[in-house]
């Protein structure tokens, strides 16, 4: 299981960059650019519905339900069979 994080996505389609959605949502640089990374391990619903609104879209469009394959994703895996 896994959530991707699709925010470089919207702000292409919005054609904003990563500074100005910065300034408009008043969350660090540095902490957006954890999240559009994919590095974050948690998001605030304060910091979610800040950008939702600065960017006019729904959470789902920002992050996304991935399932990944056991086999690929845990080399265990193979090891114990």
């Amino acid at each position: 299981m896994a959530i991707r994080v699709t925010l470089d996505r919207v702000l292409l389609d919005r054609r904003m960059s990563l500074t100005e959605l910065c300034d408009r949502v008043g969350v660090t640089m540095a902490n957006l650019s954890i999240l559009k990374t994919g590095k974050a391990k948690a998001v605030r619903f304060s910091t979610l519905e800040a950008l939702c609104r600065e960017l006019q879209c729904q959470p789902g469009e920002i992050l996304n339900y991935v399932e990944e394959d056991d086999e690929v994703g845990d080399p265990t895996q193979k090891a114990a069979q």
